[in-house]
C-alpha cells in the first residue's frame, strides 16, 4: 500500500470514528448570569451568540488521579461547572490517567466524592485510558503522513538536542526514517517488543521552533511492564499529556478547554494535534491564572511531601489545601463555591490573600450556624453568695438578632462556674475591661460578677477566683441594663462536657512559602503551631445530643466543628474552622 493511500484510508475511519458527539446547540440556561462577564464567559456568551461551535457550551474537568484535589482544583471545578450550568451546556469529569506509575483507584474515588460535594454533578465520565486505542490510531495516522517518527534516543540526548530559547535544536539521527520502517518500530512499541527508555514516538515538527513545545514533542513513551490501575499490563505504550490531553477533548467534542496559564505554551501543541488528526471544529484553549494562596502550596509534589514526610497526618489533614482537609476541618462546600466566584478569573498570576477565603468561610458560617459557650482554658469561679444547691436555667439566644433563624435554648447555671483564663488578670493593663480583682464582668446571659478573691496553689499559679453576684443583674431582667465594660463566656462547672479542642491555624508562616533563605525550601516555612490541641475544654451541655459533624460558633472564640472520625459519645472533638477575625494582621504589623 502506498503512503498517500495509507493515509486516506487512516483519515476516512477516524472521520467517522471521531465525530462530534453532540451537534445540537440547547438554548442558554435561565440560570445564565446577570452580572459583568469575565474574559472567558464574554467568549462562551458570544459561542453561544454566533453558534461558533454548531453545539452547545461543552466544558471537562480532566484531573490526573495521582493525587487528592486541592483549592487550585476547586476554582477550575467552579468554572467549568458553572458555566456549563449558566449556559446550557454540558461538563465531563475526564480522570487523566495516562501516567500508571503514580496512578490509583483510590484517587479517582477521593475526587469524585470531592466534586460532588462541592455540589456538581457530570455530565458524563470519561477516562483517557479509554482513548489509548483511539490515540494509537492517530499515532499511526501522523506517522503515515510523516508527521511522527519513532526515535532511538535516550531521554538526556533527546533534552540536549532540543536546543535552547537562543539556539535551534539538533534534529535525531532517527528523524528521517521512512514511513513503513516507523509503522514496524510503532507496533512493536505496541506489542512490547522493546524496553522502557528505548524508543519513544516524536511529532515531527521544527526542531528551530521559537517556541521549545514544538521541537518534535514527544508523544508516546514504552511502559512495558507497568501495571495500570484500569487497563492492567496490557498496554505497553502511553501517551504524554500534551498528546492525550488536546485529543481527548475533541473525541468529547469539547469546545472551550479551560487550563491554567502554565499550558500557555502548550496551545500550540494542542492545536497542531487536533488539526493534524482531522477534526472539524476542534476546541479551543484558553488559559487563566491559576490560584496562589498565601500561607500553604497548592502543588501536588509538595503536598505528597507534606504527605510521605509526616509533616501532615494525610491528605485530609484540616490544615492541608486539599478538599477533603477542607471538608474535614468543617469548611461548607458554599464557603468555597463563594470563595471561587469572589477571587474571580483572571489573566495574570497573582497571590490571594488567605484573609479573603476565611472572609468567605466566616461569612456562610455566621448566618448559620448557632452560638453556643465555651471555654477553652477554664478557671474555676466560686460565687460565695450564690444560693447552694441545683442551680438555675438561663435563657440564651440561639443566633444573633440579625439573622432570620431565631430560637433560644436552657442552659444551666449554678454556683460553680467555669471562665476563660484569658479573661482574668490580676494586674491588668489599661483598657482591660474583662474580669480583675475588684471589678466587675457581665456573664454572657447571666448575671454581673465581681472579682473578691484570687485563690493560688503552692506554686503561685492562680487556681480559683472567689467572686459575688449581683442578683438584680439577670440578663432580660428588669436591671439588666447595668453598665459594664466587659461581657465573657461561661459554663456551669457541674453540668459542662469535658472534650477535646484541635486549634488549626495556617500550615505555614510565610505568605510565600518559597520564599526562604538560599539552601532551604518550603519544608522550612512549616508553621510549628500549626496546630494546637486542648485536651480539656469545656462546653455547655445542650450539644450532648447533637449529630457527629455539627457546626457552631463558640462565642468569642470561633467557629468550630465536631470532629466526624474521632468524636464518640464519651469524648467530644472538635476543630477550629476559622476563628472570629484575622488573628495574624496584628503580627504581620508588627513585622
Amino acid at each position: 500500500m502506498t503512503e498517500a493511500s495509507l493515509v486516506s484510508r487512516t483519515e476516512a475511519c477516524l472521520a467517522v470514528r471521531f465525530r462530534h458527539p453532540s451537534s445540537v446547540i440547547r438554548p442558554v440556561s435561565d440560570t445564565a448570569p446577570t452580572r459583568s462577564l469575565d474574559f472567558i464567559r464574554e467568549m462562551v456568551a458570544e459561542d453561544v451568540a454566533t453558534g461558533r461551535f454548531g453545539r452547545a457550551p461543552a466544558t471537562r474537568f480532566p484531573p490526573e488521579p495521582n493525587g487528592f484535589l486541592h483549592m487550585g482544583h476547586a476554582k477550575s471545578i467552579c468554572l467549568n461547572f458553572g458555566i456549563a450550568k449558566e449556559y446550557g451546556g454540558s461538563c465531563n469529569l475526564r480522570f487523566d490517567d495516562t501516567n500508571p506509575l503514580t496512578e490509583d483507584v483510590r484517587y479517582v474515588d477521593s475526587i469524585k466524592r470531592d466534586v460532588q460535594w462541592l455540589g456538581f454533578q457530570w455530565t458524563n465520565e470519561y477516562y483517557a485510558s479509554d482513548y489509548f486505542e483511539k490515540l494509537y490510531e492517530i499515532a499511526e495516522l501522523l506517522v503515515t503522513k510523516g508527521k511522527a517518527y519513532v526515535d532511538d534516543q535516550t531521554e538526556e540526548q533527546i533534552r540536549t538536542n532540543r536546543g535552547t530559547v537562543t539556539s535551534a535544536g539538533t534534529p535525531s539521527p532517527w528523524r528521517d526514517r521512512s514511513v513503513e520502517e516507523n509503522l514496524t518500530l510503532l507496533r512493536g512499541m505496541k506489542a512490547g517488543e522493546f524496553p522502557d527508555g528505548s524508543k519513544v514516538l516524536r511529532a515531527k515538527i521544527d526542531m528551530a521552533h521559537p517556541n521549545m513545545i514544538m521541537r518534535d514533542p514527544l508523544l508516546l513513551r514504552i511502559r512495558r511492564d507497568a501495571h495500570h490501575y484500569r487497563r492492567g499490563t496490557e498496554w505497553k505504550i502511553f501517551p504524554f499529556y500534551d498528546f492525550a490531553h488536546g485529543l481527548s477533548d475533541a473525541i468529547e467534542g469539547i469546545t472551550r478547554s479551560l487550563c491554567t496559564l502554565e499550558f500557555k505554551d502548550n496551545r500550540e501543541i494542542y492545536d497542531w494535534l487536533v488539526r493534524e488528526a482531522g477534526f472539524e471544529n476542534p476546541p479551543t484553549q484558553i488559559e487563566f491564572a491559576r490560584l496562589e494562596l498565601d500561607y500553604t502550596v497548592l502543588s501536588k509534589r509538595k503536598l505528597l511531601r507534606l504527605v510521605n514526610e509526616g509533616h501532615v497526618k494525610g491528605w485530609d489533614d484540616p490544615r492541608m489545601p486539599t478538599i477533603a482537609g477542607m471538608r474535614r476541618r468543617g469548611v461548607r462546600p458554599e464557603a468555597i463555591r463563594d470563595f471561587a466566584e469572589t477571587i474571580g478569573v483572571a489573566r495574570k498570576d497573582a497571590r490571594v490573600e488567605i484573609a479573603i477565603f476565611e472572609h468567605a468561610v466566616r461569612n456562610d458560617l455566621n448566618m448559620e450556624v448557632p452560638r453556643v459557650l465555651a471555654v477553652l482554658k477554664p478557671l474555676k469561679v466560686v460565687l460565695t453568695n450564690y444560693p447552694e444547691g441545683p442551680g438555675e436555667m438561663l435563657e440564651a439566644q440561639n443566633y444573633p438578632h440579625d439573622v432570620p433563624k431565631t430560637g433560644t435554648r436552657q442552659i444551666p447555671f449554678s454556683r460553680e462556674l467555669y471562665i476563660d483564663a484569658d479573661d482574668f488578670m490580676e494586674n491588668p493593663p489599661k483598657k482591660f475591661f474583662r474580669l480583675s480583682p475588684g471589678n466587675e464582668v457581665r456573664l454572657r446571659f447571666g448575671y454581673i460578677i465581681k472579682c473578691e478573691e484570687v485563690i493560688k496553689d503552692a506554686a503561685g499559679n492562680i487556681v480559683e477566683l472567689r467572686c459575688t453576684y449581683d442578683p438584680e443583674t439577670k440578663s432580660g431582667g428588669a436591671n439588666a441594663g447595668k453598665k459594664v465594660k466587659g461581657t465573657i463566656q461561661w459554663v456551669s462547672a457541674p453540668h459542662a462536657l469535658s472534650c477535646e479542642v484541635r486549634l488549626y491555624d495556617r500550615l505555614f508562616k510565610l505568605p510565600d512559602p518559597d520564599d526562604v533563605p538560599e539552601g532551604q525550601d518550603f519544608i522550612s516555612a512549616l508553621n510549628p503551631d500549626s496546630l494546637v490541641i486542648i485536651p480539656d475544654a469545656k462546653v455547655e451541655p445542650t450539644v450532648a445530643n447533637d449529630a457527629v459533624g455539627s457546626r457552631y460558633q463558640f462565642e468569642r472564640v470561633g467557629y468550630f466543628y465536631s470532629e466526624p472520625e474521632d468524636s464518640t459519645p464519651g469524648k467530644l472533638v472538635f476543630n477550629r474552622i476559622v476563628g472570629l477575625r484575622d488573628s495574624w494582621a496584628k503580627e504581620v504589623a508588627k513585622g
